[in-house]
């Protein structure tokens, strides 16, 4: 669970970092450099610890999470470029819930009704921060929605490829955004200056120990248990906001976390309890 918190936090440096980057550059050509800093941790560990880049069970899986981690990034990055930091990581609150959703039909992990009705009361949530009108549900909002199911879903994915090496499924996962990256960023390039190259290739190193946490983290622990623990994200990102951009979050807003941070505890709680009610076995 440490590792998962810790994931957390680097990513709430790297989105802040994004959000910086955002408004001068494409969110293709961050992708791309930010894959270039990336693999200044990641080649030196591949080497030392002789990690191959050999994908274990179904490829298609594979395919699916990379799609999804790139949807994901680009989506995020997009949507900070018009939204205050705190804002999109509201929308990004409703991950937890997706996870927990399609922790059952896609790894079967129990959920029960409990479970069910935090899911419901926790998208509740979603739509009282999104404060439904025709400029809540702006175009950047629906983008950062769309981010944040792409993020649960490549979170579950993750758990069911527990079987494959971590570092090998960041690896593949930051060559993918980088292909993608390099790919989009010819539409529109900007050369950066010498401090913003550094601070792309900073959000690469930091990104990439966020997936390393949380993906070692998926492989030790059940994905339903772990992501209510998603909800610290936000008092990061409230505070960042606040301290670079003077981002204060509206009244919908906080309503909105309350309920969603609500809801996503009580799966945590119940799931804890279930926990320390299983038998624990004895010699005979």
């Amino acid at each position: 669970m440490s590792l998962y918190v810790v994931g957390l936090f680097f990513f709430a440096v790297n989105d802040a970092l994004g959000k910086w980057l955002v408004v001068d550059y494409s969110v293709g050509q961050i992708m791309m450099l930010r894959a270039v800093g990336a693999s200044m941790l990641l080649v030196p560990m591949l080497l030392r610890q002789r990690v191959g880049l050999r994908l274990d069970g179904q490829l298609w899986l594979h395919a699916a999470r990379i799609v999804c981690s790139i949807a994901d990034t680009y989506s995020f990055y997009l949507s900070t470029r018009a939204l205050p930091l705190a804002d999109v990581m509201t929308f990004y609150l409703a991950a937890p819930l997706i996870i927990v959703a399609l922790s059952a039909p896609l790894l079967g992990e129990r959920v029960g009704i409990g479970g069910w009705a935090a899911v419901v009361v926790g998208f509740a949530g979603v739509m009282v921060a999104l404060h439904p009108s025709g400029d809540a549900l702006s175009p950047s909002a629906l983008v950062a929605l769309f981010g944040a199911t792409m993020f649960a879903l490549s979170i579950t994915i993750t758990r069911k490829l527990r079987g494959t090496h971590w570092l090998t499924l960041v690896t593949h996962q930051t060559i993918g955004t980088g292909l993608f990256g390099a790919a989009t960023c010819t539409i529109v390039w900007v050369t950066p200056s010498l401090v913003d190259t550094g601070l792309m290739f900073l959000v690469g190193i930091v990104s990439s120990a966020c997936f390393m946490c949380i993906t070692k983290a998926l492989a030790l622990a059940p994905a339903s248990l772990l992501a209510p623990l998603q909800y610290t994200s936000i008092i990061w990102a409230v505070l960042m906001g606040w301290m670079f951009w003077a981002d204060v979050p509206t009244p919908s807003i906080l309503i909105g976390i309350a309920i969603i941070i609500g809801s996503g505890l009580s799966v945590f709680l119940r799931k804890r309890v279930a926990i320390d009610r299983r038998p624990v076995a004895t010699d005979a």
